[in-house]
């Protein structure tokens, strides 16, 4: 067990608000920068870095913000590169960025690599030495926390080792209080890492951090290598965002660290929030979480053969490597074909829903016989459970359709124009309304909506979030099977239904009336304003 108040084996370094950033497709706005920050803080991270004060505006407001503002658990770090050549640390405008963000830590990038001093900074061997030395003990003269980055360690190393190691010392000689080596280019694998840190651990004594980028898709292998080689200091990223094809992933290195290693990071209360830290982050960033990411991906924990599912409900361990609950997420079991008895039981069990064997079997088998004419039920959860809520005796269903029509026509000055006609019984009502739209399902959707609203006020606030098609059986051209999956979602919440047919809109009614249904026969949906 761990305490909030125990000294960690391991500190976590994070960058996401700046390597992070670099990544393709990621534009954070100043607030969003200050709500990961205070996210991360509140986590328990021990260092966060905020961006690069001397290359851009936005990151110089952000260190005037974090100034003012009071961190529980983290100390913020301002980035930035060692004195120019040829200049007195004293004069450098960027060391004077850095001073200025009046952050506790600062963390300064060198050379390590002679093709980097000769082609990059084109300047000396000892030029490159003295402006490390001289940059490292001018920060410490202002009272700054100082940690080194060695950029391109490992490949400066296997070029020179004589020299990379040089660079290391002009550091410790002035005072760094962490030298993190660096896989810059990201092409190093595990063995290399453990290897060469092994051996500078050897020389140098000042205490060893790491920093791997993902490029050979060895980024967190990789920063686990170099902490059973001895580094106590890791840097990466919230859900491993970076330039190319990303850094080392915190959340995987975390919990390989703190569950794998037994090397102390966070205490456990903190440790259970880290998927929640995974999605906050990949929500703020506007890209779509990876279900598949390891830990703290909705999938992490997902099972979906039968036989998986069965040996888990005799036995939580038999097909998990940890309990998820330990990361903050949650273990799920899908229903497809592949399914047994024991996925829908466990479905069941989640709903609150007793279900016997005779309606697991009835339930599967409807299952497997429709997913052989192109349904498919593992990302349609809404659905399924539909499908549970139907088998139990005396379910009524919120509506049941009698009758629709759809009529797609071109009429001039007004272009494409589709209507749509849904007839529906509610209790002992018939329903018959009739609505536009800009294309058949909208205007299926907007006619069972005008039907059920004056009935189900709530229903105005549910609304559709993706709609996607694709082709069950290509081999038939155009008379092929589609398969219709449709997410909806009212607030934060959000469910999937399906419908497959020769009929893209009769495939496009069944996901859109199993949505509707979904929501309005369960009572954890929060029909309120979104």
């Amino acid at each position: 067990m761990t305490s909030p108040n125990s000294s960690p084996d391991v500190f976590l370094y994070d960058t996401t608000l700046r390597d992070g950033a670099q990544r393709e497709g990621i534009s954070f706005s100043l607030e969003d920068k200050i709500r990961i920050a205070e996210r991360l803080d509140r986590f328990g991270m021990h260092y966060i870095e905020g961006g690069w004060p001397g290359s851009n505006p936005k990151d110089a407001r952000f260190f005037e913000r974090a100034a003012k503002m009071t961190w529980q658990n983290a100390k913020i770090a301002a980035f930035g590169s060692t004195t120019r050549k040829d200049t007195p640390p004293e004069e450098d405008e960027n060391l004077r960025a850095l001073l200025e963000a009046q952050t506790p830590v600062v963390t300064l990038v060198g050379k390590s690599w002679d093709l980097h001093v000769f082609y990059v900074l084109e300047t000396t061997l000892e030029e490159n030495l003295r402006m490390i030395g001289s940059s490292v003990a001018y920060m410490k003269a202002q009272g700054k926390e100082v940690i080194y980055d060695a950029e391109h360690f490992f490949d400066g190393y296997k070029a020179d080792p004589n020299y990379a190691l040089e660079t290391l010392r002009a550091a410790e000689r002035n005072g760094a209080d962490v030298i993190v080596l660096c896989d810059t280019n990201g092409g190093c694998l595990p063995w290399e890492i453990e290897r060469i840190v092994s051996e500078v651990k050897a020389q140098i004594h000042t205490p060893l951090g790491i920093h791997c980028h993902n490029d050979t898709g060895c980024g967190v292998a990789n920063t686990l290598a170099a902490v059973r080689a001895g580094v106590v200091h890791v840097q990466g990223t919230i859900n491993g965002y970076g330039e190319r094809v990303g850094n080392a992933d915190l959340c995987a290195v975390t919990a390989g660290l703190q569950l794998k290693m037994g090397k102390r990071c966070v205490s456990d209360e903190q440790l259970a929030r880290l998927t929640e830290l995974s999605n906050f982050v990949s929500e703020v960033a506007n890209l779509p979480h990876d279900r598949h990411q390891p830990y703290v991906g909705a999938s992490a924990f997902t099972h979906k053969g039968g036989i998986h599912v069965a040996a888990m409900l005799k036995h939580e361990g038999s097909y998990q490597h940890i309990d998820p609950k330990l990361v903050g997420n949650q273990r799920r079991s899908v229903v497809s074909e592949l399914s047994g008895r024991g996925n829908l039981i466990e479905k069941a069990q989640e709903l609150g829903v007793t279900l016997s064997a005779e309606q697991a079997r009835r339930i599967l088998k409807e299952i497997k016989e429709l997913e052989a004419k192109g349904f498919t039920f593992e990302g349609a959860e809404g659905s399924v459970n539909l499908m549970l809520q139907r088998a139990q005796p005396g379910y009524q269903p919120p509506f049941e359709l009698i009758d629709f029509t759809v009529v797609v026509e071109h009429r001039q000055g007004r272009g494409m124009l589709a209507e749509a006609t849904v007839k529906v019984r509610v209790g002992d009502r018939i329903l018959h309304t009739a609505a536009e739209g800009n294309g058949p399902v909208n205007a299926l959707d907007a006619a069972l909506r005008k039907a059920l609203e004056d009935v189900y006020p709530t229903i105005r606030n549910v609304r559709l979030d993706d709609y996607k098609v694709r082709i069950v059986d290509s081999g038939n051209g155009t008379a092929s099977a589609v398969r219709v999956l449709i997410d909806t979602k009212n607030g934060t919440q959000r469910w999937s239904t399906v419908g497959a047919s020769t009929n893209i809109i009769e495939a496009s009614w069944r996901a859109i009336a199993d949505s509707f249904e979904y929501a309005l026969a369960n009572p954890q949906i929060e029909h309120s304003e979104s």
